[in-house]
């Protein structure tokens, strides 16, 4: 039996999607990788009419999609004005409705395929950490209502009310926003995609591209597949399948670990089911799951398991500080995944040659971003103007060092567990 990669793994109420062989019939559209972004292009790809293959080298949601924090938040870690302002009077404003209504967009699509994820709509909260975080919530609440988007600045009593934790200084409550179990959203995604007409094949590795007069000659393990147009849609998990690919963004870890099901000791944390992220430097996430789990996270890899370790100690002082009336329970879930981020956290649509596009740089935004990018691909696909795309088609651009910075922030980031697990 194989072994969960994370508690929305074990958990997930989607079953997951029978598998099938790789296709000897050319096709219009191979996507390499099956979680959101590819599964939403497959779905809305197979909805227009295109015949569609996905090919996964794990399983579903193996990457980043079953190991994600499930806060479907509105826009990205930037504020608004930031987005529009790099992104030109053009694509900035078009970008910025786009992302604000991402969630819209997630739970339209939970709602219509009927899709078993756990979804909550009473938003999420972010939460300042310090003063100097609740300035900064200040002025995104102006930016945010300027658009008139619905949120509400959250006074430290009303966050502590909401949060259950008299830790943070106040709080920016996005009621657009909600959580889901991220597998379940991911497996109801491809569920979706293969009644629409897309092949769903994992365990299947694509081991090279080779460009053809009418498309792509993608190769893998079970036989060379032909399309006219290649989306690769791997982010944080891309390697070596496209030269360069992998130095596009840099990579940092996220770690989480959960509680056991706490019941009425813990009904006063997040009573209303929101979603919380910190504006630390060093970010912090919480969250409850349907079964009344705890899940905290932060940036770094796990070191030790849920039992014992230097995550472990992090999560009991965190725990303890949050809630001190939860000191010394225990986990019994410990996970990481990988976040891709870029030097401006915006996302990026590259196309790498012609018919070839990788969707990269997600920043932590991986349930929204994948969902839309995939929608807007798949339009561009069947038509749309590439000017409808939510921002501009780059071509392929490396980060300078992006792998020493990698290094870099892993080193931060451990340091920071350690400091913190010792007081």
């Amino acid at each position: 039996m194989i072994e969960p990669i994370s508690l929305w793994d074990a958990s997930a109420e989607e079953a997951q999607v029978a598998d099938q062989s790789v296709s000897s019939v050319p096709v219009d559209l191979v996507i390499v990788g099956g979680g959101y972004t590819g599964l939403s292009t497959a779905l809305h790809a197979a909805e227009a009419g295109l015949s569609v293959q996905i090919l996964e080298a794990a399983g579903i949601g193996h990457g980043g999609s079953g190991r994600n924090v499930g806060l479907v938040n509105a826009g990205l870690w930037l504020p608004p004005e930031s987005v529009a302002k790099a992104l030109g009077p053009e694509h900035g404003p078009r970008f910025v409705k786009r992302f604000g209504e991402g969630p819209e967009t997630v739970f339209d699509l939970i709602e219509r395929h009927q899709i078993r994820c756990s979804a909550t709509r009473t938003g999420t909260i972010h939460a300042a950490h310090a003063p100097a975080g609740m300035t900064d919530l200040r002025a995104r609440h102006a930016q945010w209502r300027a658009l008139g988007a619905p949120v509400r600045l959250l006074e430290r009593e009303e966050a502590a009310a909401k949060i259950g934790s008299r830790a943070f200084h106040g709080g920016l409550l996005d009621v657009r926003a909600g959580t889901v179990n991220p597998m379940g959203y991911a497996r109801g995604l491809a569920r979706a995609a293969k009644g629409a007409g897309a092949r769903l094949a994992t365990g299947v590795a694509v081991t090279g591209l080779t460009p053809e007069a009418a498309g792509w000659q993608v190769e893998t393990a079970q036989g060379a597949i032909r399309a006219t147009t290649v989306v690769l849609a791997t982010n944080a998990y891309t390697g070596g399948l496209w030269p360069g690919l992998d130095r596009a963004f840099t990579t940092i870890r996220f770690v989480q670990l959960a509680t056991p099901p706490l019941g009425e000791r813990a009904a006063h944390v997040l009573p209303e089911g929101q979603g919380v992220w910190d504006t630390g430097r060093i970010m912090r996430a919480l969250r409850r799951d349907a079964a009344g789990r705890l899940v905290i996270g932060t940036m770094g890899r796990l070191h030790g398991t849920a039992a014992a370790g230097l995550t472990r100690r992090w999560a009991e002082r965190q725990l303890a500080r949050l809630f001190p009336e939860l000191a010394g329970t225990g986990f019994e879930e410990a996970w990481e995944g990988a976040i891709a981020m870029t030097p401006d956290h915006l996302p990026r649509i590259q196309r790498l040659a012609d018919g070839l596009y990788a969707p990269i740089g997600y920043n932590g935004r991986g349930i929204t971003t994948g969902t839309i990018f995939g929608q807007a691909l798949a339009a561009l696909l069947t038509g749309a103007p590439e000017t409808d795309l939510p921002l501009p088609v780059t071509g392929a651009a490396p980060v300078p060092r992006a792998r020493l910075t990698s290094h870099i922030f892993d080193a931060a980031f451990t340091a920071n567990q350690i400091r913190q697990g010792l007081w």
